[in-house]
């Protein structure tokens, strides 16, 4: 069982900058695929960012809207996953959830990911 706990979520002005984190009790997370995903009132979860494990290179995907502006990485340890947001717009404000995938490859696939977060609210105010 992998317990996933994000934090850094916050009340940022827009076109200001937050740094998400996602770790598992000091756990390594090297050999799991990692993903954002987050979730607006009333809107589904949805994808945001994701970072296949250490074999697959630590290829990252992204969804379009976030393209350019944010930014997942792990540190060389592989504790932690982070989520470098930037340029942030009132439309970013959501619950973000970080995911765990024992398959290594990264999916934008929100059941294909086996373990999950509690989340962390961030709010972008205009």
């Amino acid at each position: 069982q992998v317990q996933l706990v994000e934090s850094g979520g916050g009340l940022v002005l827009a076109g200001g900058s937050l740094r998400l984190s996602c770790t598992a009790s000091g756990r390594s997370l090297r050999d799991y695929a990692m993903g954002w995903f987050r979730q607006a009132p009333g809107k589904e979860r949805e994808f945001v960012a994701a970072i296949s494990d250490r074999w697959n290179a630590g290829k990252t995907t992204y969804q379009d809207s976030v393209k350019g502006r944010f930014t997942i990485s792990r540190d060389n340890a592989g504790i932690t996953v982070s989520l470098q947001m930037n340029s942030l717009k009132p439309a970013d404000t959501a619950v973000y959830y970080c995911a765990a995938r024992r398959s290594g490859t990264v999916t934008m696939i929100k059941s294909d990911y086996d373990y999950w977060g509690r989340g962390t609210q961030v709010t972008v105010s205009s």
